[in-house]
C-alpha cells in the first residue's frame, strides 16, 4: 500500500509493519548453487560445517538488525505530507494556526513565531463581544441607513471581536494564515528608511516608484489586522512605527501627501494616505493624529472638481476610479468622527449619477464610457456608503450582476481591483449574497498565494487585468490582504444580524 504526498503528488512507501513484506522482496533471490571453490567469498569451513540451527539464528539476527535500522530511519524521516483543507461552511471554523507547506523554502531566515503573548491584550479573548461594544447607538445602527459612529467601525479589528466576526462571516484558518503570511512578506520587504516601495527589491515590481502610496498600502494591510504603533506587543510594532514615522513626515502644510510618481498618481496617493491616517485616528483615538487627519480630509474637500469627483489634477476632471478611493477616504474620516461637509457628499452623488448606467445598477469610468465590472463594484460601494438602503432595487440588481462574475484565477478574469470593491459590497449586504461571494473568494485568493521561495506570502501580479503590471507585486499583495481581512476590517454598514451577545448571520430574506 502506498501513500501520496499531497503537495508534490509523488507516491511514497508508508511507515509501519505493513511495509515489512516489501523489505523481504527487495533481497536478492538465490541463484544456481556454486561449489565452494567457485564462491566469490569463501566464508570458511566453520560456516559450511555449522549446524542448521546456528545458521538460522545468525540469519534471524541479521534480519532483526536490518529491521531495527529501518524502523529507526522511519522514525526520523522529516518528510511532511500535508492535506490543506478549506472550511467551506460559513460559521464552522478551524483553529487559527498557520499552515506549513511541504515545499516551503527551508533556507529562509527564521521568522518570528506569533504566540498569544504577542497579541493585543483583551479582558476575555474567548468571549463573544456584546452588542453595545459594536454599536453604542443600537437603534440607529439597527436601521437601514448606514450609521458611521466614531471608531465603532474599527472595533472588529480588536482581538476579542475579530474571532467572533471570523466565525460569523466565514473567515477560516486558511484566510487568517494567508493574511499572516502576507504581513510577514511586507515586513521583510520594508526598506531601511521605514517606507515601502512599489518597484522594491522583490520580483515583479511596479512600473514606477511611489513610496508614499506603497507605504500607505502596507500600513493599511497591517492596520486591517489590528496592528498600530500604539500596540507595542504587536509582532509588527517596529515595522508599523517606522512606516508611520516616514509617512507623517511626507505630509505638507496643505495636508497633501503626494510628492513623487506620475502625475496621475496624485489623488490615488493622497486618498490612500488619508484612509490610513483616518483609520489610525479612529482605531486609537489619539488626539495627536486628529489635526493631520483633518488636514488631509480638508485637502480633498478643497480640490473636488465641479463635476463632483476627482481625477488627476486638483479641481479638474472626474473619473470613478480615483473618486472611489476618495470616497473611501472620506468614509474613513466619518467613521473616525472627523468633519466632512454634506455638500461634498452631495456633489459626489451628482457625479455618480453622471457615470451610472442601467438606472444605477452599473457604472462606467467616465461620463461617456460604458459599464465595467470593476467600476460597477466601485460605484455600488460608494452608493452604499452614501446612503442607499439595502432593499434599493438598483443595489439589489447590481449585486446580482456581481454574483454572476465571481472571482476566477485565470487570464482575462483575474482582477484584484474588482475583487476588492465587490468583496466589500457583498460583505455589507450580508446573508446569502455574502455567502455566495465568500465561498469563492476565500478559496481562490489563499490558493494562489506564493507558498515558498523569497516571495513567500505575496501574490504574483502577472495576468492581473487592472493595474497588476503597473502597481506590481506589493500593490496586488496588499489588495489580496484587504480582501482576506474583510471579515473584521469594517463592520457591515447595514448592521443586519447583530444580536445581543454576539454576531449571527440571518437566513437570506431576499
Amino acid at each position: 500500500m502506498t501513500g501520496r504526498n499531497s503537495t508534490t503528488g509523488e507516491a511514497y512507501l508508508p511507515a509501519g509493519p505493513s511495509a515489512l513484506p516489501q523489505l523481504g522482496s527487495a533481497l536478492p533471490h538465490p541463484g544456481p548453487e556454486l561449489a565452494p571453490e567457485e564462491s566469490l567469498i569463501d566464508l570458511g569451513p566453520w560456516l559450511r560445517d555449522a549446524p542448521p540451527l546456528l545458521l538460522s539464528a545468525v540469519l534471524h539476527l541479521i534480519l532483526f538488525i536490518l529491521c531495527g535500522l529501518w524502523f529507526q530511519q522511519s522514525q526520523v524521516d522529516d518528510t511532511i505530507a500535508l492535506d490543506a483543507t478549506y472550511a467551506e461552511e460559513v460559521g464552522v471554523q478551524l483553529n487559527e494556526e498557520e499552515l506549513v507547506f511541504a515545499d516551503s523554502d527551508l533556507t529562509e531566515v527564521e521568522e518570528q513565531v506569533i504566540t498569544n503573548e504577542l497579541l493585543p491584550p483583551v479582558d476575555d479573548p474567548l468571549a463573544t463581544p456584546d452588542f453595545a461594544d459594536f454599536a453604542p447607538n443600537a437603534t440607529e445602527l439597527a436601521s437601514d441607513q448606514p450609521a458611521l459612529q466614531p471608531g465603532v467601525a474599527y472595533t472588529g479589528r480588536e482581538a476579542g471581536s475579530k474571532q467572533a466576526l471570523l466565525d460569523a462571516y466565514g473567515g477560516t484558518a486558511s484566510t487568517e494564515s494567508a493574511v499572516l503570511a502576507g504581513l510577514r512578506w511586507l515586513a521583510r520587504v520594508q526598506r531601511p528608511g521605514g517606507y515601502w516601495s512599489l518597484t522594491g527589491k522583490y520580483s515583479n515590481g511596479g512600473a514606477m516608484e511611489n513610496r508614499e502610496a506603497a507605504t500607505a498600502l502596507a500600513l493599511l494591510a497591517f492596520q486591517g489586522a489590528g496592528h498600530t504603533p500604539e500596540v507595542e506587543n504587536s509582532p509588527f510594532h517596529r515595522e508599523v512605527l517606522k512606516g508611520w514615522n516616514f509617512l507623517r513626515d511626507r505630509q505638507d502644510d496643505d495636508g497633501n501627501f503626494f510628492h513623487e510618481g506620475a502625475s496621475n498618481h496624485m489623488f490615488y496617493t493622497h486618498a490612500l494616505c488619508t484612509i490610513a491616517l483616518c483609520e489610525l485616528y479612529g482605531m486609537t483615538g489619539d488626539e495627536e493624529y486628529r489635526e493631520p487627519a483633518q488636514r488631509a480630509v480638508n485637502f480633498l474637500v478643497d480640490t473636488q472638481s465641479p463635476e463632483g469627483g476627482w481625477r488627476y489634477q486638483a479641481g479638474s476632471g472626474s473619473d470613478l476610479s480615483v473618486t472611489g478611493w476618495v470616497v473611501m477616504a472620506l468614509t474613513s474620516a466619518r467613521m473616525a468622527g472627523l468633519s466632512v461637509p454634506s455638500e461634498t457628499l452631495n456633489n459626489i452623488e451628482n457625479f455618480l449619477d453622471s457615470v451610472a448606467r442601467e438606472r444605477g445598477t452599473e457604472y462606467g469610468y467616465m461620463r461617456l464610457d460604458g459599464p465595467k465590472p470593476s467600476m460597477s463594484a466601485e460605484g455600488l460601494l460608494c452608493r452604499q456608503y452614501l446612503g442607499w438602503k439595502r432593499e434599493d432595487d438598483r443595489l439589489r440588481i447590481g449585486v446580482d450582476k456581481l454574483l454572476n462574475n465571481l472571482p476566477e484565477w485565470r487570464d482575462g478574469k483575474r482582477n484584484m481591483y474588482y475583487w476588492y470593491y465587490a468583496t466589500q459590497v457583498c460583505h455589507h449586504m450580508e446573508g446569502d449574497d455574502w455567502r455566495r461571494w465568500n465561498e469563492t473568494m476565500r478559496q481562490v485568493i489563499p490558493e494562489n498565494q506564493e507558498k515558498s521561495g523569497r516571495e513567500k506570502g505575496s501574490w504574483p501580479p502577472e495576468g492581473d487585468e487592472i493595474y497588476g503590471d503597473i502597481g506590481g507585486r506589493l500593490y496586488v499583495t496588499c489588495l489580496a490582504i484587504f480582501n482576506l481581512e474583510v471579515y473584521y476590517r469594517h463592520l457591515p454598514i447595514y448592521r443586519r444580524g447583530i444580536l445581543q451577545g454576539g454576531v449571527e448571520l440571518e437566513p437570506d430574506d431576499r
